[in-house]
């Protein structure tokens, strides 16, 4: 059985609806931000350390032996997470730890897992 297409057929504009998220919509920077930030996760290795650093504060090393890659292939993709301001990191001596930059980004992470789990 097809999908059957939904489209709609009216030809009334809601001028006042549309005037109104005209006026909040977001500067084209902040939109080309945001776009660039689910860039960002668009990459599932990059989604499996995020889920990672969900559950906890990790190195390098214990991401490359939990992904089964490469310290460089995790340090690569570290930072481009650290680009992006998703991870944030503290030395401890010589070891470096990453965790999720805040409450925000944990927030994001988390309700994007929980949308995609009611499937």
């Amino acid at each position: 059985m097809a999908k059957e297409e939904i489209i709609c057929d009216c030809e009334v504009i809601h001028g006042d609806v549309v005037e109104e998220v005209k006026r909040k919509m977001p500067i084209e920077d902040v939109i080309f931000d945001l776009s660039d930030f689910f860039k960002v996760l668009g990459d599932s290795t990059r989604v499996k350390i995020m889920w990672a650093l969900d559950q906890s504060e990790m190195c390098v090393c214990d991401l490359a032996v939990l992904l089964n890659m490469t310290k460089s292939a995790i340090s690569h993709q570290l930072r481009s997470l650290k680009q992006a301001n998703l991870v944030k990191f503290r030395k401890e001596g010589k070891v470096v730890f990453y965790s999720l930059s805040d409450d925000h980004v944990k927030d994001i992470f988390e309700k994007g897992l929980e949308h995609i789990r009611e499937k």
